[in-house]
């Protein structure tokens, strides 16, 4: 069923499809998938990881948006992204995550509308327990806490967003950066760990802060 629909894109290819027939080959497939455990739908995402050009986005998509909590319209899903524990990811519409990210949302994740990530972007909700002294790290177990990224954000490329953070909305987080904890709305943060260095007023006006705020 899969092969027909991808037939059907590559004949009329997906910028002459109307935007309700586009609607309805995805949903198409998304259904389809969902006739498969979990299990084999991850492996489905997996083999469509790095699959080229318009066929590979929506296939993408269309897995993704079948394994995960909960997924939006219009979401764009480069190749080569990583996506463990996809079951706990919640994706508004108009988000686009571009190539070479890891998102692992095993202790959640959540993504508002019109967010951009750019390429190779990190996303966790788990680190290592690290309490004990006398346990290596790596057999202390974890801890689980949810990472938001608010609505119209962006994300540099290869930026890191550590478990529990919250981005607030209409933030930039710059490339590089790591994302250790909250974030107001309507700041641009750079550097690691991620300080304020800019807010945005009224208008998309930036406003520089002072050096001193950066301390």
């Amino acid at each position: 069923m899969v092969d027909v629909f991808i037939c059907t894109l590559k004949k009329y290819e997906m910028r002459k499809v109307s935007y309700q027939m586009k609607r309805f080959l995805l949903r198409s497939v998304v259904a389809f998938y969902r006739l498969f455990p979990v299990s084999v739908r991850k492996k489905i995402l997996d083999r469509k990881r790095y699959k080229k050009g318009l066929i590979g986005f929506a296939l993408r998509y269309c897995a993704l948006k079948s394994i995960a909590e909960k997924c939006g319209e219009k979401i764009s899903i480069g190749e080569g992204c990583f996506f463990p524990h996809a079951e706990k990811l919640c994706i508004g519409s108009n988000v686009s995550i571009n190539s070479m990210c890891y998102i692992d949302a095993a202790g959640g994740v959540e993504i508002g509308d019109d967010v951009s990530i750019a390429h190779g972007v990190t996303i966790m909700s788990t680190e290592h327990k690290h309490s004990d002294p006398s346990v290596p790290v790596k057999l202390q177990g974890y801890t689980y806490e949810k990472t938001v990224v608010g609505y119209g954000s962006w994300i540099g490329a290869k930026a890191t967003i550590l478990s529990g953070s919250v981005i607030g909305e209409q933030s930039v987080v710059g490339a590089g950066a790591v994302v250790t904890k909250n974030l107001p709305e309507r700041g641009v943060y750079v550097g690691v760990p991620a300080k304020l260095i800019k807010t945005i007023g009224n208008g998309n006006a930036e406003k520089d802060l002072p050096e001193t705020d950066l301390q």
